[in-house]
This record gives C-alpha cells, sequence and structure tokens, in this order.
C-alpha cells in the first residue's frame, strides 16, 4: 500500500498514526507509507495483527545538515509508543528536499 497525502479516511489504523504523527513532527514535502505486514505473515513479529511491518519514506526540510542516524532518531521520537508495541519492523528512507 503506497500512500502520498493519501486521505485519512483509505488508511489502517496503524498507518493512520504514523502519518500523523510524521506530518505533525516534519511538515514533510513527500510522505510514503508501506505497509509491508503480508509479506510477514507467520513470522514471529507479525502475530496475528494486520499491520506492524512498514516502510516508510519522507522528504522533509527537518532533515538538512543531519545524518541518517540523526534522521533515524528523529523519526523514532515522533512515532513514540508505537514502536514496538504496534510496530513491529520499520524501514526508513529519509532525506531532505534536493
Amino acid at each position: 500500500m503506497n500512500m502520498q497525502n493519501p486521505s485519512d479516511a483509505t488508511l489502517k489504523p496503524v498507518a493512520s498514526l504514523i502519518k500523523a504523527r510524521l506530518e505533525a513532527a516534519f511538515s514533510p514535502k513527500k510522505l510514503i507509507i508501506e505497509d509491508d505486514s503480508n509479506k510477514h505473515a507467520g513470522h514471529a513479529g507479525h502475530q496475528h495483527r494486520s499491520e506492524s511491518h512498514f516502510t516508510v519514506t519522507v522528504v522533509a526540510q527537518a532533515f538538512e545538515n543531519e545524518s541518517r542516524i540523526s534522521r533515524e532518531r528523529m523519526v523514532h521520537k515522533a512515532l513514540g509508543d508505537l514502536l514496538p508495541d504496534r510496530i513491529h519492523a520499520l524501514r526508513l528512507k529519509l532525506s531532505p528536499p534536493a
């Protein structure tokens, strides 16, 4: 599921929370949330949840002059309690605007 500025009505609950928190924290130029959970059915981290594994792409000015590790920490802080309770795996693609 690719989402670039989707309407909230089309998002599943966890993806909707991710979108809201990242928009509030970074006002991104681009935000794509991919729900990869179906690729992990039967794995230990899936645990019969419909949403647990995500790839998230964020392009935001806040990432300018920040290292990869710093960008990841910023996103982890914004997502807070969703990690690891609601999100088991998170692949991040983070960059400043070109």
